[in-house]
């Protein structure tokens, strides 16, 4: 039975996106500010010379798979209930999920394998271990009472900024959730890693910017007050280690809360308004 949602969840769920007319709308995303600031050449061959230099691996491949297996697990915690949630085979999931995409990315790779069988399992282990961890430890991670599911992969269209009306932002948000009581908003964006992110990633104000664009967007889509959103990166660990003197073993989640106040958000706006295409294109000659 599905429960009753508060009514800011069902206005946000039942938002129309703003539509990009190619026919003179430009599409930014955040891989395109990433690829940018690391490298503004390949940036050029790959979004004005069209040339193609994406080469797939067994980490997006997991990724997607997990990122998906695991936003299904807690659409059932949230929309009907744990036990229900808990009787998914995520397992089964998981390993589907890998299959699929490893054939979909291999066939954009003129059916040449980038990986190995040993690999693929080696992986789908790992996860499975993953997802065990979150259905031991759920309730500290992903409380239920007073908590409603907005949505994952919540699609955000907007035009950035002003004078820019001709380039549109889109993204998804991983995981968004609504606390009742508080009358506030978590916006989670799932990381997966081998071991964990150390300071130099913690560091990483790129990294960063993601989620701190991620809240200005969901505040101005749906108009929702900047101080009612907090964001967080929640990164899942692959492999744990055991501390030799207390044999602790590395939690298999590890969580990153980077500052998303007022000087980060504009520190973020000004960062697309100097990244957008038009601006790009004018940074790499035309």
């Amino acid at each position: 039975m599905a429960k009753k949602l508060p009514a800011i969840v069902k206005q946000i769920q039942k938002h129309k996106l703003q539509e990009i007319n190619y026919a003179y709308q430009k599409n930014i995303s955040f891989s395109q500010l990433q690829m940018f600031d690391q490298c503004p050449h390949k940036w050029n061959m790959v979004y004005r010379a069209g040339i193609k230099i994406y080469q797939p691996s067994i980490h997006t491949v997991f990724g997607k798979a997990f990122h998906e297996t695991i936003q299904n697990y807690l659409t059932v915690l949230y929309e009907t209930s744990g036990v229900e949630a808990d009787k998914l085979d995520l397992h089964q999931d998981l390993h589907d999920r890998l299959i699929h995409h490893y054939k979909d990315e291999l066939k954009g790779n003129n059916n040449e394998h980038f990986s190995t069988s040993e690999e693929l399992k080696e992986f789908w282990e790992d996860g499975c271990g993953i997802l065990d961890y979150l259905k031991k430890k759920r309730s500290g991670y992903f409380a239920v009472k007073g908590w409603s599911l907005v949505g994952v992969e919540i699609p955000i269209t907007l035009t950035p900024h002003v004078g820019y009306q001709n380039t549109i932002y889109k993204g998804y948000l991983d995981l968004v959730l609504y606390h009742e009581p508080t009358d506030s908003f978590e916006i989670i964006d799932f990381k997966t890693s081998k071991s964990g992110w150390g300071d130099y990633a913690k560091k990483d104000e790129m990294k960063q910017m993601q989620l701190i664009l991620y809240k200005d967007f969901f505040h101005k889509q749906f108009n929702i007050p900047l101080d009612s959103i907090r964001v967080k990166f929640l990164i899942v660990r692959r492999k744990v280690s055991i501390n030799p003197y207390t044999e602790a073993v590395t939690s298999r989640f590890q969580e990153f809360v980077p500052a998303s106040g007022t000087k980060k958000i504009n520190q973020a706006r000004r960062q697309l308004r100097t990244s957008s295409p038009n601006a790009l294109i004018e940074m790499v000659g035309t």
